[in-house]
């Protein structure tokens, strides 16, 4: 059980929180944000969909955290002949002839399973969506006749957004499961590009990674430790008021003033956040603002988390689903813009 004492406070842990951002910067450059979302999305204890072309690190970023709280990483490809055992149990010949079973990646690991990686999500059938939608909920599940606990497991999932044959896109249900979408990009500084072209010690990921310090804060402490945060960080009247503002005006742009060129907006949203969306929304904003070194969440806290926890989630018209992703950006951006801000 995690104690907080007078020695061990939420300041300790913060410096702790700090300190495995800083190692994971040390190795992956120029995305200090997406690194400063994941640790938030670590600490709130949600779920990640992430955003990026093939490429970009995803990888080597989900390992790097990984090696930081001391858990461990496992990985699963989505392909159209994936099953949902497949998850579960890897069945082969051994050496003598016979038939074996090895658990799979989701059991390989056991309760020591800290980050689990699905790349190209969108490319497994809805029958593995649906496991893992359960999975993330209970982190649990059945196999082997016995109940399998997964208490500190983390899932991130990717999709493939460029090519659309033998894909099954994910439903809005599915993505409200998700705590953020966060975008992982080319750095557009000419630098850092030129130093991932020709500095060689990023052509080595599994050496770049062992330069991380392991086990800077323990993945077994995060459960309970951010249950105690989530106590901590108090939010004023006037701040939940803004708040409940921002969640209405997700469903309802048109009563708050937002508004985007050449969009009808009142028939724009079919749906905006869920109750569950806004509540990961205002889980990592505490985050945020304890990061900071703040014991009361401000409106800045919200708008720093506002869009990758809440525009993956919103169920646009069908006429407009099409530009769906650049259109829930730019409604969110209009939203933090156009609903005033309280000064308390």
């Amino acid at each position: 059980m995690l104690v907080l004492t007078k020695d061990n406070r939420l300041d300790y842990w913060r410096a702790k929180a700090l300190k495995l951002e800083a190692e994971i910067n040390k190795v992956i450059i120029g995305q200090e944000r997406a690194v400063r979302l994941i640790n938030i999305a670590l600490f709130a204890r949600g779920h990640v969909l992430l955003e990026g072309d093939v490429g970009v690190g995803k990888t080597t970023l989900l390992r790097a955290f990984a090696r930081g709280i001391g858990g461990k990483y496992e990985r699963a490809e989505g392909t159209v002949d994936l099953m949902p055992n497949d998850l579960i149990y890897h069945t082969y010949i051994g050496e003598d002839g016979r038939p074996r079973v090895d658990p799979g990646p989701l059991l390989r690991s056991g309760e020591d399973i800290s980050i689990f990686f699905f790349n190209e999500i969108n490319r497994a059938r809805p029958q593995v969506h649906a496991l893992m939608l359960r999975v993330m909920a209970e982190r649990s599940l059945t196999a082997f006749k016995r109940d399998y606990h997964l208490p500190h497991m983390i899932v991130f999932a990717d999709r493939n957004q460029v090519e659309k044959e033998e894909t099954f896109e994910i439903p809005s249900a599915a993505r409200d499961r998700f705590m953020m979408e966060i975008p992982i990009a080319v750095p557009e500084n000419r630098q850092i590009r030129k130093s991932l072209m020709f500095n060689t010690r990023f052509h080595d990921a599994d050496s770049l990674i062992e330069q991380v310090e392991p086990g800077v804060i323990a993945f077994a402490e995060l459960n309970e430790l951010s249950a105690k945060l989530q106590e901590s960080i108090k939010a004023s009247p006037v701040l939940e008021e803004y708040a409940l503002d921002l969640w209405q005006a997700t469903s309802h742009p048109g009563q708050y003033g937002v508004r985007i060129e050449g969009v009808e907006i009142e028939g724009l949203v079919l749906a905006g956040a869920s109750p569950r969306g806004v509540g990961m929304l205002m889980r990592a904003a505490r985050v945020n603002a304890w990061l900071l070194g703040r014991e009361a969440m401000l409106p800045q806290d919200i708008h720093a988390v506002f869009h990758e926890t809440v525009a993956h989630r919103l169920v646009l018209s069908p006429m407009y689903e099409m530009r769906r992703t650049e259109l829930a950006r730019e409604l969110v951006t209009e939203i933090i813009r156009t609903v005033p801000v309280p000064i308390e």
